[in-house]
């Protein structure tokens, strides 16, 4: 580990019930998971319930004096001073799939005793592990932020055209969310689009340089809790969609390695006043340009 992690004082004890849980969703995965739905397509297992559970008991025996609000219904304690946002399992519908690519994420708030019930707190603390991958993503507020007890930083990579950039959809109501047209300008104007499934995880991969940046529309405070003190801690940006504050129940989240960050805030808002969009072809519009094509190849030869 490094000097600035020995000085941490949430995060190993997180750390371990962090690791705790990933090696049960191994285990889970490995037996096979069982579905159930939240609503039309909103997936949750056994997995996210039965690790939720291992997550409050372990953090109630560590930290019996810090509140927990987990994705899956925990709301334990949340008048005290300090609060854990849980996701027992980011990426559920990989899980499902047997996608190896989900996290436990854990993020700690600070809520002192003068702060409005409506307002947010301080993201002091962040673990984010990916099980699979055996990769522990950690941060303090003002220790920096570690990869496997290694510093991290963002990338330096200071233009949009030459960034890897990443986003999700949601599971439901996919006809009522715009992303579709914002992953098709992003991906005219970036160097790829990538949509992996984890929010904590893309998050997590901003902070230590693998994205340049992630947006998405409608997170929830679990979701990214933890990765915003990543971002942060390495060097970059989180924000909305217009470059304002964020906050935890904010419906936007863009975060950056900030250098790319003005440029991406500027497409945001080109976007949304309908400026300067690339039309994307209807299928018969495709349709017809790929038998024009046919035609035209037919009358070359």
């Amino acid at each position: 580990m490094t000097d600035s992690a020995t000085q941490f004082e949430w995060v190993p004890k997180a750390s371990v019930i962090a690791r705790e849980a990933g090696a049960r969703l191994r285990e889970f995965l490995a037996q096979g998971v069982e579905t159930e739905y939240k609503g039309d397509v909103d997936l949750v297992t056994v997995a996210d319930r039965t690790v939720e559970k291992l997550i409050r008991a372990r953090l109630g025996e560590v930290f019996p004096e810090h509140g927990i609000y987990g994705e899956e219904g925990t709301r334990d304690r949340l008048d005290q001073e300090y609060r854990w946002y849980v996701d027992p399992l980011d990426g559920t519908t990989n899980f499902a799939h047997g996608i190896p690519h989900f996290c436990v994420s854990m993020g700690l708030e600070h809520r002192p005793s003068t702060l409005q019930p409506d307002a947010d707190g301080t993201i002091v603390a962040a673990v984010i592990y990916n099980p699979m991958l055996d990769e522990l993503f950690t941060a303090e507020r003002g220790r920096g932020a570690s990869l496997n007890g290694k510093p991290m930083h963002v990338s330096p990579i200071r233009d949009l055209a030459e960034s890897l950039v990443a986003t999700g959809f949601p599971s439901r109501k996919r006809h009522d969310n715009p992303n579709v047209h914002f992953y098709h300008e992003f991906t005219l104007r970036s160097h790829g689009v990538r949509r992996a499934g984890s929010a904590a995880l893309d998050l997590a991969y901003v902070a230590c340089g693998r994205f340049e940046a992630f947006w998405e529309f409608n997170l929830n405070p679990w979701d990214t809790a933890a990765g915003f003190l990543l971002v942060e801690e390495s060097g970059g940006r989180i924000s909305d969609f217009a470059g304002g504050p964020f906050r935890l129940h904010s419906r936007e989240v863009l975060a950056s390695n900030g250098r790319v960050h003005d440029e991406l805030v500027q497409l945001f808002g080109e976007m949304f006043a309908g400026r300067n969009l690339t039309p994307i072809p209807s299928p018969r519009e495709f349709a017809e340009r790929r038998a024009a094509r046919g035609q035209g190849l037919k009358a070359e030869s």
